[in-house]
């Protein structure tokens, strides 16, 4: 799954590099329309992990989705380059992020039945950090491309290395089986609501209730003086830096335990959000944002994932992930847009700001769960 997950970020990643400015600059969307974009994309993308972590506990089997999804992925993104709007940009990336849905909560429960529960920290932070190489090679390629194909050629492109991902998983990922589960949804929605489940997604919905998307990194780079065909090379940093810390954040965790690694990554994004709000020229700082960044994204993602089996009984991760997939999505279509409105309306510093106070909140909130060791161990 590591090596499908890198393939298809090399895809995705070729046309995430510079669609934010391709979106604002060649089919002139403000920051607000690119927040909106971003918010529902990934609230759609999100909306079907939960559907998708429901199903496939219900069918007992997870491939067959994970196919589905890897492939209209694949199947979506070339269409970028006959986009004539910002509204043909919006609905390919629904698209591209309805398949993304569709896969993500069937995979995290395939690997999740690949290892014991002890080792949980190590494979999601090995998964995270092969994911995250092919979304420093995507950029690269981007870079390298632009000057002989344009922003259009690389959409393009992008299919290549997405057939190569589909051909894996077709052909060498095993599936897991468990027994199908009878019961209806809202039933086992309920049973992996468990108290200790329930106030740990409460915090987690602070933090993304802030957590703006990676794109306003770019957009920023682009203020501090980055130039258009640089914005791939500021977008593979953020990425490098993600893979970085994905595996050793992953084996931290399960050595000191996966809350104090979560407060750590959360402190990161808090310190790139200064770092946002304060920096108003520098090309070096756009570099430096990203990097800051993307440690924050390697470090938290993998971990939260991570807790999810040791609060929830064993045989519904399907839908205790699809549960936590759809909290995210709501905070994360809030964040991004509150985000892009602040930032149009009022000022860089004022989103930034907002960012500040969410994540220094969930910090607080996480600090004192761990503190109660006998109601919430981490």
């Amino acid at each position: 799954m590591g090596a499908v997950s890198a393939f298809t970020d090399i895809s995705t990643e070729m046309v995430l590099g510079v669609l934010p400015i391709f979106v604002i600059t060649d089919l002139h969307a403000t920051k607000a329309i690119l927040g909106l974009m971003e918010g529902a994309s990934e609230s759609l993308n999100y909306l079907f992990r939960v559907f998708s972590g429901v199903l496939s506990d219900k069918i007992g089997t997870k491939k067959p989705l994970i196919l589905l999804g890897y492939g209209l992925s694949t199947v979506s993104k070339p269409f970028f380059a006959v986009a004539q709007s910002w509204g043909d940009a919006f609905a390919i990336r629904l698209t591209d992020r309805v398949g993304k849905g569709v896969r993500t909560s069937p995979r995290d429960a395939l690997i999740s039945d690949s290892v014991k529960e002890a080792q949980g920290g190590k494979a999601f932070g090995l998964h995270r950090s092969l994911d995250q190489l092919g979304a420093i090679v995507g950029p690269l390629f981007a870079f390298l491309l632009i000057p002989a194909i344009g922003f259009r050629g690389i959409f393009w492109a992008s299919a290549v290395p997405g057939v190569m991902a589909v051909l894996v998983l077709l052909f060498f990922v095993q599936d897991s089986r468990v027994a199908k589960q009878s019961a209806g949804v809202l039933r086992n929605a309920r049973t992996v609501l468990t108290r200790k489940f329930t106030v740990f997604l409460l915090v987690l919905g602070i933090f993304a209730l802030g957590a703006y998307n990676f794109s306003f990194i770019l957009v920023k780079a682009s203020t501090l003086g980055v130039n258009e065909d640089t914005i791939p090379l500021v977008y593979a940093a953020l990425n490098v830096s993600t893979v970085i810390a994905g595996y050793p954040s992953g084996i931290l965790a399960d050595k000191l335990g996966r809350g104090r690694v979560l407060v750590f990554g959360y402190g990161l994004f808090f310190i790139s959000s200064l770092a946002g709000a304060l920096i108003t020229a520098g090309v070096v700082f756009a570099f430096v944002i990203a990097l800051i960044y993307g440690l924050y994204l390697g470090t938290s993602e993998a971990i939260q994932r991570a807790f999810i089996p040791s609060l929830v009984p064993q045989e519904l991760k399907g839908t205790a992930y699809g549960v936590y997939y759809l909290l995210i999505s709501a905070c994360s279509a809030l964040a991004n847009v509150i985000f892009g409105v602040l930032w149009d309306q009022v000022s860089v510093g004022l989103a930034f700001s907002y960012s500040m106070v969410t994540s220094a909140a969930a910090i607080v909130g996480l600090a004192l769960l761990l503190s109660r060791r006998r109601y919430f161990v981490g």
